[in-house]
């Protein structure tokens, strides 16, 4: 029941990165061990390799993604404030025609 209700929440990259990553080590260590007779250690050997390395890339797949959505927030920012400026430099314009 655990294993099911741990499962209910929706993968993270770094964590969809490892269950890629293990699946994909542990079978390329199948596949080269089986050329020296030890696919199961193959196996067991490019399992934990790939986790590691596809949760390392997962993790800095969602540390670019952060950093593009801050990038992007502050975009909307400075639009933002363009605008205002925009829109106080047309008000003093017809201020200043008034006068």
């Amino acid at each position: 029941m655990l294993g099911v209700s741990s499962c209910s929440a929706p993968l993270s990259t770094r964590e969809q990165g490892g269950l890629i990553g293990l699946g994909l080590g542990a079978g390329s260590g199948a596949i080269i061990g089986s050329t020296v007779g030890h696919a199961a250690v193959g196996a067991l050997v490019g399992g934990p390799v790939g986790l590691i390395a596809g949760a390392l890339i997962g993790d800095h797949l969602m540390g670019q993604a952060r950093r593009q959505d801050s990038q992007s927030y502050q975009v909307e920012q400075n639009q933002r404030e363009i605008d205002r400026l925009r829109r106080e430099n047309q008000r003093l314009r017809e201020q200043s025609v008034e006068r």
